[in-house]
């Protein structure tokens, strides 16, 4: 069993479908993790026990922003209910227009089930970044964290999912944990630095979607390549090769769709010796390139995705 990470950025805030759920919606979900009788997991907990095979499927929360909107309306929900999460904050943008301010964060903070994250300073598109460009901006960040709260969060999230081993070396360095924007479900075996979670969203978050989704299992893989999620002229598309572990069953059953040419399409997918490999059709397009791979394991759903950053030259 894994540990199965939903990402949410605004709540009712019917302007932006891309990052919005309806708050109705947002019950529902949470009424159908209930009724499925999932768990959602204290992020202290998933901290403490992250390396501790589970036999249960656990839920964690994840909203990424800081937005008013959900101080407003999810906020007050969650916390009548006890659900924990973790809270994702830029701090550049904390009491602008639209955002949270810092005496909201800390009244989140005090309760013993809310945790915060940090999301960079800027929230900019950071692999664009000169490297030292980058280190300041983290710098910031952790700077005002320290002077705000008294610490610098465990937990990172990239700004739109996007970063490089240099990013990754730097935030490993900072944090216990870094999660993306790729989708998955979370097992011992995932890079505590690149964990994967579910976008939810009014285009991705309807409820025939989210009970699917809900019931996915992790499946596991013991090297995943290449390391460099950021790509170039150089090295797009990729050279991409999944080994999964010796006793997975059914490989023959697994599907994978790609947006190479940024047009989704059954990937053209090869398998020997348990390695998964992709003959890409095209190069991947600016911003991102994705990779989703499904596998009906004797009637258990399992998933992985990928995403790449792309560079422009």
């Amino acid at each position: 069993m894994g540990t199965l990470a939903l990402m949410y950025h605004r709540f009712n805030e019917n302007k932006y479908p891309s990052t919005n759920i309806q708050m109705d919606i947002f019950k529902e979900q949470i009424k159908i993790i209930k009724d499925k009788k999932y768990n959602f997991y204290d992020p202290k907990e998933f901290s403490l026990n992250f390396k501790i095979p589970k036999k249960e499927k656990k839920i964690l929360i994840t909203i990424d922003d800081g937005f008013s909107s959900f101080y407003e309306n999810a906020w007050p929900f969650l916390k009548e209910n006890q659900i924990p999460f973790i809270l994702f904050i830029s701090t550049e943008a904390v009491g602008n227009f639209g955002y949270m301010n810092w005496d909201e964060i800390k009244e989140i903070e005090k309760e013993k089930f809310a945790y915060i994250g940090n999301h960079s300073h800027s929230h900019d598109y950071l692999v664009n970044f000169e490297e030292q460009n980058f280190l300041n901006d983290i710098n910031e960040s952790i700077k005002i964290f320290k002077k705000q709260l008294g610490y610098n969060p465990i937990f990172f999230s990239y700004p739109f999912g996007e970063y490089s081993n240099f990013i990754k070396d730097y935030i490993s360095q900072n944090f216990k944990f870094s999660f993306g924007q790729h989708s998955g479900v979370i097992d011992i075996n995932k890079d505590i630095f690149e964990l994967p979670r579910f976008p939810i969203n009014e285009k991705y978050g309807d409820l025939k979607r989210f009970k699917f989704l809900i019931n996915l299992q992790p499946l596991q893989f013991k090297k995943l390549l290449p390391n460099e999620k950021y790509v170039n002229n150089k090295n797009n598309p990729p050279d991409f090769s999944v080994e999964f572990f010796k006793d997975q069953k059914n490989l023959k059953n697994i599907n994978c769709f790609s947006d190479e040419g940024n047009k989704w399409e059954k990937s053209n997918t090869s398998i020997s010796n348990n390695i998964l490999k992709i003959k890409f059709r095209d190069k991947f397009l600016f911003r991102r390139g994705r990779i989703n791979c499904s596998l009906n394991d004797s009637g258990v759903w399992r998933w992985f995705g990928v995403q790449f950053s792309v560079k422009t030259d």
